[in-house]
């Protein structure tokens, strides 16, 4: 494991995943700074919190103050929200595009530079296996993980040779409040992510999946979507 000199940022550790990376890293000797929408839960000697939402229209520029001079090695992305469609309010989809995708946007925005003109740097986002389908309740979500991924993935073929390393981790379910699904097949405890989280700061990967074991049935879903966008059609003209 990495020596007692590295220093995380967590951008959304609240809860869930990013709440137990930071307690899991902090016992392995990390230094943490954590960045959330609500106050943290967790105290600690090589630990500090800011309360700042990364839809926050000065988000970056608050971002920046928070970093200030110091030396960031790794930074790992958990903000993430979903919901279902309300097809006469698109108000809430905007938003999930703006925490899944716009906030890792803006925060590769502060921290990519910095890691460039060190030479080295490791930045993972949380993606989802999700990001290969196309979901009528909730189309946001697999959008937005879509994106994120895709985006992630090039910066990071950019980045080889400037010594920055990209991770983008796709979990399945995962048991957090975000796993609303009635079946939720493989789901991983919050430990059993937080040590995929450990394998990718170790190994660095440039996509990781997990768990393998619900790839299949991903696909499967991935292929039904597939054909039920090319078999649709839409809804007939109104008569005059």
């Amino acid at each position: 494991m990495p020596s007692l000199s590295r220093h995380a940022i967590i951008i959304g550790n609240s809860d869930g995943i990013g709440l137990h990376s930071t307690r899991r890293l902090l016992d392995r000797g990390w230094k943490i700074t954590g960045v959330s929408r609500r106050a943290s839960p967790v105290v600690h000697a090589s630990y500090q919190h800011h309360v700042l939402d990364v839809s926050d229209c000065a988000y970056v520029e608050k971002l920046h103050a928070i970093l200030g001079q110091e030396s960031v090695d790794t930074c790992i992305y958990c903000a993430g929200i979903g919901g279902p469609l309300d097809p006469k309010d698109l108000r809430g989809d905007v938003h999930v595009f703006e925490v899944n995708l716009m906030g890792a946007l803006r925060t590769a925005e502060v921290i990519v530079p910095a890691m460039v003109a060190a030479g080295r740097g490791h930045l993972v986002v949380l993606s989802s296996q999700a990001d290969v389908l196309v979901v009528a309740s909730a189309p946001s979500y697999a959008a937005s993980k879509a994106a994120m991924s895709s985006y992630f993935e090039g910066l990071g073929l950019a980045l080889r040779p400037h010594g920055v390393a990209i991770s983008n981790l796709r979990l399945g379910f995962v048991d957090t409040k975000m796993a609303r699904a009635r079946v939720r097949p493989f789901m991983y405890t919050l430990d059993q992510a937080v040590d995929v989280v450990e394998k990718v700061l170790c190994k660095r990967p440039l996509r990781m999946t997990r768990p393998l074991s619900i790839a299949p049935f991903v696909r499967l879903l991935a292929w039904i979507s597939r054909w039920r966008v090319l078999l649709a059609r839409g809804p007939a003209c109104p008569r005059a």
